[in-house]
């Protein structure tokens, strides 16, 4: 994602990329990593970085392990803050929430920047209200280190919200395999599967007497993610405190 972003910002008349962070290749040149890229050394630390390359804007794509540290170094600098990192609990959006307040720093936490992952989750919004039972199947690739993904876990909180109750579930006596109904919230059964060839889906399920409803959404490369990580940095600047989710930029556009 780190380097799809580098060449998304790159390929953007209206922004000028300035540097990455990464303590991986900190004795790497950027340019060396992307082809095109300035010609800067990679920072090992967010501070480090702010301080060499003095950006308006930081796209942040790591770890869940990494979250608490980078977003708030970056907004006690005035940095605003575009996070598609995902694996944030409750408490976490509410101290980044006041440091945004704290530190007049906006910042944008979407957990899916794709245009057609929002619009599946406004769709499964819609039907929450009409259909008794529902389950969330989503897919990504290998090297995913939360499960279920930030994008299944807000679309279950969001389709829970719009019902106003609990869906229907229907309990399981007998278990041949542990865990084999997955997950649950809100009466939402939630499955993740990770495996190589996959980059993200998901497919919301619907059920209703003598019918089902699929919304599916399918990504075949990273670069599905890039129209509204751009979106998100061009329009972040212009917010106040923290923002969760691309609708409300989507809706303004």
């Amino acid at each position: 994602m780190g380097r799809t972003v580098v060449e998304a910002v790159m390929d953007a008349d209206d922004m000028e990329l300035v540097g990455g962070v990464d303590p991986g290749y900190v004795d790497s040149l950027l340019s060396e990593l992307v082809p095109g890229a300035p010609k800067v050394q990679v920072a090992e630390t967010v501070e480090q970085g702010i301080e060499r390359f003095d950006p308006e804007v930081m796209v942040d794509f790591t770890q869940p392990s990494a979250l608490m540290h980078n977003i708030p170094a970056a907004l006690h600098e005035g940095v605003a803050c575009v996070v598609g990192t995902t694996g944030f609990t409750e408490r976490m959006i509410e101290q980044i929430c006041w440091i945004c307040e704290q530190c007049d720093t906006p910042a944008v936490i979407a957990p899916n920047f794709s245009i057609g992952a929002n619009l599946m989750m406004k769709f499964a919004v819609e039907a929450a209200t009409l259909m008794d039972y529902a389950a969330i199947i989503e897919a990504h690739h290998e090297n995913k280190l939360d499960a279920p993904s930030g994008t299944a876990m807000a679309t279950a909180e969001r389709m829970r919200a719009a019902r106003g109750e609990d869906f229907h579930s229907q309990t399981t006596e007998h278990f041949g395999l542990e865990g084999v109904r997955g997950g649950e919230l809100g009466g939402i059964a939630v499955h993740s599967i990770r495996m190589a060839g996959v980059v993200a889906n998901q497919t919301v399920v619907l059920g209703g007497p003598g019918e089902t409803l699929k919304i599916e959404h399918v990504t075949t490369g990273r670069e599905s993610f890039m129209p509204g990580v751009l979106l998100a940095i061009r329009e972040v600047r212009k917010l106040s405190g923290l923002v969760c989710g691309l609708e409300e930029l989507l809706v303004n556009t």
